[in-house]
């Protein structure tokens, strides 16, 4: 084959001569699904590593402490007092942070009603 589009060098019909045609099977199709998700995959997790970690509760929401056991939890909207059975942590313990120093601390403390702990554990 000689002239525009012709490859280079002698031509072997049958030796990857395709008479200029491209040839876009499933595999070629297949190769570029797969080169895309690993590009949006790549770009989902950068994207995601700057998030940090994830806040215990949302701007204009401060934690508070369920009184009486080590799990209970929840977030008030900042100036409103907390709920009934609900105390606010110390000054400076506040969990800021899921799995943070604090978070991690207040799951194993039970605390009354003045906040005061209980037992730890």
């Amino acid at each position: 084959m000689t002239g525009p589009g012709a490859a280079p060098g002698p031509v072997v019909a049958g030796c990857g001569d395709t008479g200029g045609m491209r040839r876009n099977g499933w595999a070629g199709t297949a190769l570029r699904w797969a080169a895309a998700a690993a590009v949006v995959t790549a770009a989902t997790g950068a994207v995601a590593g700057c998030l940090g970690p994830d806040a215990i509760c949302r701007s204009g929401e401060y934690p508070v402490k369920a009184v009486g056991n080590t799990t209970g939890a929840a977030c008030v909207p900042d100036g409103e007092e907390p709920p009934a059975g609900y105390v606010r942590y110390p000054a400076g313990k506040e969990p800021r942070h899921v799995d943070d120093k604090w978070d991690r601390y207040w799951r194993t403390v039970v605390v009354d009603g003045n906040g005061a702990v209980v037992s730890e554990g």
